[in-house]
């Protein structure tokens, strides 16, 4: 079962546009262009690169921890939501739905939040920012037959980069981050854990199909929006 659960979240197709944004964003830090973003956020281009190369490659595992009963689960199929389409993994003789971590959309995000909280000290804000957008994508989630709970790809984003500002512009980079993807597990994966089972999903991962997308994302442009207007500070990267 291990190995069935490895899967991408989404089709290669749109799979291969976050890699398009990915190369793109290599270039642009090369350049020297957006490399103030990422200081603002409290890393260097290279650690910024490595961390969101790392979220496209962990996207495609999953930690399983658990199965839930399901009374029929689906397989093999491609379901369109808000524009996007997510992967239904083929499976066979399936004990119902696992439930699993993605490494790339939650076990990255929550040791990069946890780094930045623990760095720059903002246990409040963060929580704040956390909570606030928690609410927000919960309003919004959808549960998806055959996939489990999806949200708008760019309602993270947009409502974290807002966030985060309003909060403090000089701190707006790494809340930003933080809400985004903490908010983001919360509101859409964990506080609907008691809808998956009934969603016939043969692998229910959360921070992958549904939230993945959007988590990374939110690591490019919400992190960009907030980097652009802070205020410089003098501290060193790794």
């Amino acid at each position: 079962m291990n190995g069935d659960v490895q899967y991408l979240p989404i089709t290669p197709g749109l799979f291969s546009v976050l890699v398009l944004l990915f190369a793109g964003l290599i270039i642009l830090i090369q350049l020297r262009i957006l490399r103030y973003a990422y200081m603002r956020l409290g890393v260097g281009p290279g650690m910024a690169l490595l961390l969101l190369f790392g979220s496209l490659v962990g996207s495609y595992f999953n930690i399983p921890i658990t199965v839930l009963p399901a009374k029929v689960v689906r397989s093999g199929e491609i379901v369109d939501f808000f524009g996007m389409r997510y992967v239904v993994p083929l499976v066979t003789q399936w004990p119902g739905t696992v439930l699993a971590v993605n490494v790339g959309g939650a076990v990255i995000p929550a040791i990069m939040s946890t780094y930045l909280v623990l760095r720059y000290q903002l246990w409040v804000k963060a929580a704040i920012a956390v909570i606030a957008i928690a609410f927000i994508i919960h309003v919004m989630a959808t549960p998806v037959q055959g996939v489990g709970i999806a949200v708008p790809v760019f309602v993270p984003v947009v409502a974290t980069a807002i966030l985060a500002f309003l909060l403090s512009r000089e701190y707006a980079a790494p809340l930003a981050y933080i809400g985004g993807s903490i908010g983001t597990l919360i509101g859409a994966d964990l506080l609907n854990l008691d809808k998956i089972g009934g969603l016939g999903a043969p692998v229910a991962s959360i921070g992958g199909a549904g939230t993945f997308d959007g988590i990374f994302l939110t690591g490019i442009l919400a992190v960009l929006l907030a980097g652009i207007a802070s205020p410089p500070r003098p501290r060193e990267v790794w």
